[in-house]
């Protein structure tokens, strides 16, 4: 039944969105999407740089406790940055550092050694040239960003005694994401952006 007053559509009753409808309809939704990019690319950054610190924190842990049973943090002779003795030094098999070094480390000292990663995952752990690293999960993340010129492999780069920590050591890895160099390292809490590499 016709109600009165209401115009009969071309179409048989039900009227169709005009180009100008659909027009404003699609640039809202660019809008929006213009909106959400830059935060979702600020939470994969945040979430990559998190992932790295902890990774991080793990291995200091690991530092200390190597330093409190040996009463020093692990050498780096070489002062290899990209791929120091450090993973064998904390898991006890020794090489260049303070486990092999003829101090007076025990068969018991070696094996209480092996516990200082126990929580590191396998992720953390990469094998570059035959030499056993500690890396970071997070890779990159882009993946043209390659430290070691192997795809897959960032390593944490480890200097005893350190020059930003004079008493202690440094601790660094780079992320690059985004194009920009990521820096999370111990002698700062801040990550820093585009800074040249210690």
């Amino acid at each position: 039944m016709k109600k009165i007053g209401q115009q009969p559509s071309k179409n048989g009753g039900h009227r169709a969105f005009t180009l100008v409808e659909m027009l404003i309809v699609i640039f809202i939704i660019g809008m929006v999407a213009g909106l959400i990019f830059p935060v979702v690319k600020s939470v994969k950054r945040w979430q990559y740089v998190n992932t790295a610190r902890a990774e991080m924190n793990q291995i200091q842990t690991a530092l200390e406790n190597y330093k409190a049973q040996y009463g020093a943090y692990p050498p780096n002779p070489a002062n290899n940055l990209l791929s120091p003795p450090l993973y064998a030094e904390l898991c006890g098999q020794g090489g260049a550092g303070i486990i092999n070094s003829g101090s007076t480390t025990t068969t018991e000292d070696q094996t209480a050694a092996k516990n200082f990663l126990a929580g590191i995952s396998s992720k953390q752990i990469a094998t570059v040239g035959g030499t056993t690293i500690l890396v970071t999960s997070v890779r990159g993340p882009d993946a043209n960003y390659q430290p070691l010129g192997q795809a897959n492999v960032n390593p944490f780069r480890y200097r005893y005694p350190g020059t930003y920590n004079p008493t202690g050591y440094d601790l660094w890895v780079q992320l690059s994401i985004n194009g920009q160099l990521n820096l999370i390292c111990n002698w700062s809490r801040q990550t820093q952006v585009n800074t040249a590499d210690p």
